[in-house]
């Protein structure tokens, strides 16, 4: 787990989290203090100026020291949570908003530094004890009261406990701990969930890819439906998975087939060899038995021969594009038939154009596309019956089509009529000469030159057709516009 991917992705996360929480947490409670601090300090100047406006109406009737402008501020310092008294210009306490029968601050002076300062500025804006009037720090703020002729007479002074500043502000700090707590916590229980979700297709990938290494195919990731890069690489992988897996069996098949073709004639020149060698065979019989452990051995060479040339032309090599005639090359393939097509009396039919076609390809290796494919016709027509060949050019390719009656090839066969050594009623097994790949190497050949093939069988006629790129001058010309 410390080593996984998902435990590092979750780890990171989780860092990035807590860094922009506490980065986004420290601008928060600094701004957070700083408008605090600002909303005391407006509330405190905007009630020192109401309480002035108040005491120089009070002033004029010589009622600084009434109870009612006691009670008066009294009240408002409740409302306010403020502390409200006012002196003369001496720093003599002429009435307070406390509600004791007897003010402990009533007849009390100020600080000859706060009496100095008010002197020097005309107000006494600052956080601390004025001297030692408070036992703790208190935020101060003044304003003049005049007389009838606008000569300072007193000061109104509003403060504040700094302590029950820190008590509001530490329980803002606690509400954003907590939220903040909360919020971390929901969004690191997402990312887990959401990183694990993530992580478990790259789990199953691991052990799928581990399992192919094993030789086991059969894995699979889960498949998922979102349409989002998770989604592309499973389905990607899955697929890549099928691939294998068909590849691994047509291989298996492929050895097992090879390993069949390659065992039986070996078998047979093993023992008509041994047959001739201990004198089994009569003399008589010794030049029958060498004909066909020729025959064997010309068959494994045809074999060896080609599956070397499948494994050149799916390597990319053994393709020389070149240009030549298509109809030309096809008359002279099909005169090679000649003696076998008259043994069977197969009616040969041609359809070819009267002039030629030039193609770009491999000469030798289309030569032996058609020759496999009239050599498969002439092998599975039927006695008597009719074979076809037609050449004919259609939208900038050429085709050239080989057909004969016989049997029909079934409609679940005709897809896996191109597979290696595959056998049904039309196979080697009815074809001792054969080795099984010729429909495959012509597939592969023409795969070589991004061309296709195609087969249809239908009331007992077969036909293979394929395409050629034209040259450049057969192509059709594109119409002026």
């Amino acid at each position: 787990m410390k080593g996984s991917v998902f435990f590092r992705s979750f780890l990171v996360t989780a860092c990035m989290f807590a860094v922009c929480f506490v980065v986004f947490g420290l601008a928060m409670l600094t701004m957070g203090r700083v408008f605090l601090v600002r909303s005391q300090e407006k509330n405190l100047y905007t009630c020192a100026d109401e309480i002035g406006l108040l005491a120089e109406a009070m002033n004029e009737q010589d009622e600084l020291t009434s109870l009612e402008l006691r009670m008066t501020l009294a009240a408002v310092a409740r409302c306010g949570g403020t502390h409200i008294f006012i002196t003369d210009t001496d720093g003599l306490v002429l009435t307070s908003s406390d509600t004791h029968r007897v003010s402990p601050y009533i007849g009390h002076r100020l600080g000859r530094g706060v009496t100095d300062t008010l002197r020097e500025r005309g107000s006494y804006d600052e956080v601390g004890t004025l001297d030692g009037f408070y036992e703790t720090d208190h935020y101060v703020v003044t304003t003049a009261v005049p007389d009838h002729s606008g000569r300072t007479d007193a000061y109104v002074f509003v403060t504040a406990e700094v302590g029950g500043f820190l008590q509001a502000w530490s329980g803002f700090i606690l509400t954003y701990i907590l939220l903040a707590i909360g919020v971390l916590a929901l969004a690191l229980c997402v990312q887990f969930l959401y990183s694990r979700r993530l992580a478990r297709p790259l789990r199953e990938m691991a052990e799928a890819a581990d399992r192919f290494a094993r030789g086991d195919y059969s894995a699979r990731v889960e498949s998922y439906d979102e349409a989002d890069e998770l989604g592309t690489l499973t389905r990607a992988f899955n697929g890549m998975a099928e691939s294998l897996s068909r590849t691994e069996a047509r291989r298996s098949e492929f050895v097992a087939n090879v390993s069949h073709e390659l065992r039986t004639p070996m078998t047979a020149i093993a023992g008509f060899a041994d047959g001739l060698l201990d004198g089994t065979i009569p003399p008589a019989e010794e030049r029958r038995y060498l004909e066909a452990i020729s025959s064997e051995t010309k068959r494994l060479s045809r074999l060896v021969r080609t599956m070397l040339d499948m494994s050149r032309l799916r390597d990319g090599a053994g393709v020389r594009m070149e240009r030549f005639d298509l109809r030309e090359m096809v008359v002279q393939t099909v005169l090679s038939f000649e003696e076998r097509v008259t043994k069977k009396r197969l009616e040969m039919e041609l359809d070819l154009p009267e002039d030629g076609i030039e193609v770009l390809g491999d000469q030798d290796a289309i030569t032996r596309v058609v020759y496999n494919l009239v050599d498969n016709a002439v092998k599975f027509a039927a006695e008597g019956r009719e074979l076809g060949v037609s050449v004919w050019k259609e939208n900038g390719l050429a085709y050239t089509s080989v057909r004969d009656q016989g049997a029909t090839i079934p409609r679940e066969e005709l897809p896996l009529i191109f597979d290696r050594f595959h056998k049904s009623d039309r196979s080697r097994s009815q074809d001792p000469d054969g080795v099984g790949l010729g429909l495959n190497l012509v597939k592969d050949i023409l795969i070589a030159h991004g061309q296709d093939i195609f087969v249809t069988s239908e009331n007992g006629e077969t036909t293979f057709t394929f395409t050629l790129a034209l040259a450049e001058d057969e192509r059709p010309k594109k119409e002026n516009a």
